[in-house]
């Protein structure tokens, strides 16, 4: 099933958790969608984070505020 990335920020402002490939979105589209999942209980899990920089990730855990786990594996 290929979601879009607006599907995807809904399914966040909806409480719905997921694990995500940094390498397949912007940074600025994981930002937004940490965006929409701050306070709803999602989580989302962000995986192959090495292409995103120490910057990115500060911003995308602000704006998620605790809904964000990146795999540091």
């Amino acid at each position: 099933m290929a979601l879009t990335v607006a599907d995807i920020k809904e399914i966040a402002s909806r409480s719905g958790g997921m694990v995500l490939d940094a390498r397949k979105y912007s940074s600025t589209d994981l930002k937004e969608i940490a965006s929409r999942a701050k306070g709803k209980g999602s989580r989302i899990y962000l995986n192959n984070i090495e292409i995103l920089t120490a910057a990115d990730l500060k911003e995308i855990a602000s704006r998620g505020d605790g809904a964000v786990i990146f795999d540091l594996t």
